[in-house]
């Protein structure tokens, strides 16, 4: 058999059809219900869904009045604060195009974008960087709009550009990803695929309002479902979090592998008796990391994959969970393959991870680059880049990036494999492999770890002797305050090779 999972296709998007208008779906039948949440350890500043559609709808009206059209593209350099999913969806309301970025990119981050997408004006928050451009809209200003006249919901075609986000460029250059408002349609496959997600339910995120998994997971998500988002507010200590959730009485909770790794660094133990389980997505969750979360919780912990380009589509979920070291499933109805040079490949082998271009979620292509997005395409299939294996019951095994992947004498590892297993052993408190070169043309893997302090070198060989293969082995352990990351966190084992190089030289 063919690793090839398609249970058939979801239902078809409606048309014509709003992103915004499906998310505040609910909000005139929950009016008086808490939609949003914003935690303080004294508290919290709560907006019900009648107070966050109008906030939205005006916003809307204030953006048109100020002379922006539908199809106009928005630039936002705004913070973590609740202006960024209201402006975000106010923009969608009217039909302009948001572009949502890090408050983190720097003033020649922010030109480079600028000069790529011709942005018609810059939603502008005085504490964050921009560079330079004729039309910006300042923060009080922007406030100022919620009191306006709602408007209506600017309804078209799924097909059109509705937002755009920015890849993280950890695989090169940032790429402008353009999805269309059928992109929210795509993410209903998730709330029992991975969420276990109902109305009754209220789903903490530990990210900040101005990133893109909160936006979705953390706000979007739940208020699609009626349900009421809890998000920490700006500066909140993560050693926090887990009086939060239980004062909160949150019953999901949704976080980067970083966050639960510190929550759990800090409390061996987490009391909160309204929790159900956790989410996990962002980076590659370790098996050490999980166990550890389940012991302390007494929850589970779901895993997803996605990408800048489509919505999560991979995940284990309370309905299916995840077997051994897999991701879990496509959720249903996606359509998703293992590919090889000739097509999909016979279950259980190694190939890349592809999701087929039927799917809602996937993006419409690159801003300014289309050829790039369509060499990503093998057939019918969008080539993600990153390698597994499908298990005859569907169930996928990560094993890393495609160009990840480490050559040791002619056998290709997977960094995530390597990793998964030193984390597990104890002083490691983090840990990123890659192959690096001793001599010309000469690689051996190497392992980057954080701890308390430098461990005994010879102890960590008989470790990886007895729990991987030789071809698998690092040759080299180097101890550092800390591992190399992006602005979004995830570890950058290709800035690994370089640390291994200072400390040889």
């Amino acid at each position: 058999m063919l690793s090839v999972f398609d249970h058939g296709p979801p239902p078809p998007c409606p048309a014509p059809f709003n992103l915004a208008a499906h998310v505040m779906g609910r909000a005139d039948a929950l009016a008086d219900k808490v939609a949003l949440s914003v935690l303080r350890t004294d508290g919290a500043e709560s907006w019900t869904y009648g107070q966050l559609q109008s906030a939205i709808r005006g916003t809307a009206t204030g953006l048109l009045q100020a002379g922006l059209k539908p199809g106009d593209i928005l630039l936002m350099r705004l913070g973590n604060t609740v202006e960024f999913p209201i402006t975000y969806l106010g923009a969608i309301t009217a039909g302009i195009v948001p572009v949502p970025t890090s408050s983190q990119l720097t003033e020649p981050e922010t030109a480079r974008i600028i000069a790529e997408l011709s942005p018609a004006a810059i939603l502008r928050d005085p504490d964050v960087a921009c560079a330079a451009h004729p039309f910006q809209i300042g923060l009080t200003d922007l406030i100022s709009m919620r009191d306006l006249p709602p408007a209506e919901y600017q309804m078209g075609d799924p097909e059109r550009m509705a937002y755009v986000v920015y890849t993280s460029g950890t695989s090169g250059k940032p790429r402008a990803v353009a999805h269309a408002h059928r992109a929210i349609w795509a993410r209903q496959m998730m709330m029992d695929g991975w969420y276990g997600l109902t109305e009754n339910d209220r789903l903490c995120h530990a990210g900040a309002f101005n990133w893109t998994y909160t936006l979705g997971t953390g706000l979007m998500d739940p208020w699609t479902m009626g349900a009421t988002a809890l998000i920490p507010e700006p500066g909140t200590d993560i050693g926090a979090l887990p009086t939060l959730l239980c004062t909160h009485e949150a019953t999901v909770f949704a976080a980067a592998p970083g966050v639960y790794r510190k929550m759990l660094q800090e409390s061996e133990k987490i009391e909160s008796p309204t929790l159900r389980h956790g989410l996990c997505a962002g980076e590659k969750l370790s098996r050490h990391l999980h166990e550890r979360w389940v012991k302390a919780t007494g929850t589970e912990l779901y895993e997803a994959y996605g990408m800048s380009e489509c919505s999560t589509f991979i995940s284990s979920s309370p309905a299916h969970p995840a077997r051994g070291d897999a991701l879990g499933q496509p959720q249903p109805g996606r359509r998703v393959a293992i590919l090889g040079p000739d097509g999909p490949v016979p279950q259980g082998a190694e190939g890349t991870i592809a999701v087929h271009r039927s799917d809602p979620g996937l993006m419409l292509t690159y801003l300014n680059a289309p050829e790039e997005a369509e060499a990503r395409m093998q057939g019918e299939w969008f080539l993600t880049g990153d390698q597994g294996a499908m298990a005859v019951d569907g169930q996928i095994t990560y094993l890393g990036r495609d160009d990840d992947m480490m050559n040791a004498g002619g056998y290709r590892v997977s960094p995530v494999e390597v990793e998964a297993v030193l984390s597990r052993y104890p002083g490691i408190t983090q840990v990123g492999a890659a192959a690096v070169e001793v001599k010309k043309d000469t690689f051996v893997i190497a392992a980057f770890y954080t701890g308390p302090e430098e461990l005994d070198v010879a102890a960590l060989r008989t470790y990886v002797e007895a729990n991987l293969a030789r071809y698998k082995q690092p040759r080299a352990f180097i101890h550092l305050p800390a591992l190399p990351t992006g602005g979004n966190g995830k570890l950058l084992r290709r800035a690994l090779p370089a640390y291994f190089k200072a400390t040889t030289e």
